[in-house]
């Protein structure tokens, strides 16, 4: 359990598109194998220390033909910002993505 220290505590969230392949005939969606989608998020206010962040999936658009694989992942978070990660392998053919994300964390008086 992180215990957040003080009467500053910041909560910032939001939504961002990883990707829409079908459009454009892009990897996650014609493609198989390993591959993998990274998009930097910044914060709106930079945290006094790491804040816990979590994401999920707020949209999901996949061929039902195929098995559906997913990982969705916060990396390299900082005080800054995070990276939103998504993977897929095998033959899943994924058409686009949209990811929710939220931090929670201390905020410098």
């Amino acid at each position: 359990m992180k215990r957040i220290n003080g009467n500053s505590v910041g909560i910032d969230s939001g939504e961002k598109v990883l990707f829409s392949d079908f459009e454009n005939g892009g990897e996650m969606w014609t493609g198989s194998g390993p591959r993998e989608r990274r998009n930097r998020i910044e914060f709106s206010a930079r945290y006094k220390e790491i804040p816990t962040v979590q994401a999920s999936l707020a949209l999901w658009d996949v061929d039902n033909a195929t098995v559906m694989r997913a990982d969705i992942r916060c990396e390299n978070i900082s005080e800054d910002g995070f990276d939103l990660v998504f993977r897929t392998w095998g033959d899943t053919r994924i058409a686009r993505v949209r990811a929710a994300w939220m931090s929670i964390g201390p905020l410098s008086q």
